[in-house]
């Protein structure tokens, strides 16, 4: 007897936002390893374009995708496009991110619209063009990268909390939405990552108060790959040495 092992990611469609770097592109290496295709979607081509190039080196399925999250035009014409060339989406990763590290005087109203617009309006607009596909098809999942800073608050990161705790609510206001429809959605709160949108900002922070992220594409691996009849509605994942949670 043979035993054979079949990975429940095998050939499922999947977009990941903000995926040419960082977490995002941890999730197109580990996504495509476990089985399914990956489009990657981010505003700054070249580093898609490397990521798609070491992918399919690998033997992974990956196509890069140019997406400015705040165009919500150019976001329903690539879901439509997904599913037209796919035949479905299965699964939307909303990572995209972006913050402005000012004291709330010093901030802009352009700068606060701008972190709201990729961080919150953006995956709202994403899962709004995903959701009737999803509906229609019987099921499918959507997972927002949210933050520990949706649970606290820092100083001079007053617009970033207010998307995050904004997304924190709208993945749990999509969770009720979608279980009716077999839709799952997950609210992933990552610590602190070892990846370009902290280090690149605050390069004194010391490397062991901050997690690698293939750890947080591999639990996000295991939920996506989780039996039907769960969901895991809000999880938490953050470093051993996490300074910013207790």
């Amino acid at each position: 007897m043979t035993l054979v092992i079949e990975s429940p990611l095998a050939d499922k469609i999947v977009l990941v936002t903000g995926g040419g770097s960082g977490l995002g592109a941890e999730l197109g290496r580990t996504l495509a390893a476990a089985g399914a295709h990956v489009i990657a979607a981010d505003i700054q081509t070249g580093p898609l374009a490397r990521l798609v190039a070491e992918v399919r080196d690998l033997g992974g399925r990956i196509e890069a995708a140019e997406l400015d999250v705040r165009d919500a035009e150019a976001g329903q014409a690539l879901i439509d496009a997904i599913v037209a060339r796919h035949g479905r989406l299965d699964v939307l990763v909303n990572n995209a991110g972006t913050d402005k590290t000012l004291a709330v005087d010093e901030l802009s109203v352009d700068d606060i619209d701008r972190v709201l617009a990729v961080n919150l309006r953006g995956p709202f607009v994403l899962s709004r063009a995903a959701f009737p596909r999803l509906r229609a098809q019987g099921g499918g999942y959507i997972v927002n990268i949210v933050s520990t800073a949706a649970k606290r608050a820092w100083q001079n990161a007053s617009a970033y909390h207010a998307s995050k705790w904004g997304l924190l609510g709208l993945s749990h206001a999509l969770h009720v939405e979608g279980r009716p429809f077999g839709i799952k959605v997950t609210a992933l709160l990552a610590g602190g990552m070892r990846t370009p949108f902290i280090l690149d900002r605050f390069p004194d922070t010391p490397i062991t108060n901050l997690q690698d992220p293939r750890n947080v594409a591999e639990t996000i691996r295991f939920l996506l790959a989780m039996p039907g009849e769960s969901v895991v509605p809000e999880l938490m994942v953050v470093p051993m040495r996490e300074t910013s949670w207790p």
